[in-house]
């Protein structure tokens, strides 16, 4: 469940980047840069560190992210540091998401996958969601090592796990009840 303040953060934002024409943009390189703070321990500690000075926590997003982000995309990330929100930064990303998606009419379905999906893998898995779920789904994928073979899709509060791992657990219990 997302707190007041961090949906306040993410229409705000939102807004901002839509008034810009860049929306897509910065929501899909918030979700990029989220998972990669959240993937990355040291650079967490680094940004959440109110004893480093904010101007040295803001150089550092500068020189990791450059010129490759959108003026918007780098000036969030600097007020989050400013503010002291940048650790929640994955909980704005994903709410961000879904204020895009419900302005859009759609939900945003989370793929965890071992690999990086192509662009027709990701429209096909698209349209099957769509289909599974009854409703509009615009699909970001995480590449998760951890995931071992298949997928697992969440669509708001729909888990569908087509992991090998869940499928062998399916097949032992059927197997155990015999």
């Amino acid at each position: 469940m997302v707190d007041d303040r961090t949906a306040a953060y993410a229409a705000g934002i939102y807004e901002i980047a839509r008034g810009e024409g860049v929306e897509a943009r910065v929501e899909s390189e918030l979700f990029q840069i989220a998972r990669a703070f959240e993937s990355n321990p040291e650079l967490r500690s680094t940004l959440t560190d109110q004893a480093l000075p904010l101007e040295r926590r803001q150089a550092i997003i500068s020189d990791l992210i450059g010129t490759r982000a959108a003026d918007t995309t780098v000036n969030v990330l600097d007020l989050l540091v400013a503010n002291g929100r940048i650790g929640e930064l994955g909980e704005i990303a994903a709410a961000m998401a879904d204020h895009a998606a419900a302005s859009s009419q759609k939900q945003i379905a989370v793929v965890r996958s071992a690999i990086a999906l192509d662009d027709n893998t990701v429209e096909r898995l698209a349209a099957a969601l769509q289909k599974a779920t009854g409703k509009a789904v615009e699909v970001r994928v995480v590449v998760d090592e951890s995931v071992m073979g298949g997928l697992v899709a969440t669509v708001g509060d729909t888990v569908i796990d087509g992991t090998i791992a869940s499928k062998l657990d399916q097949m032992r219990a059927s197997l155990a009840t015999r």
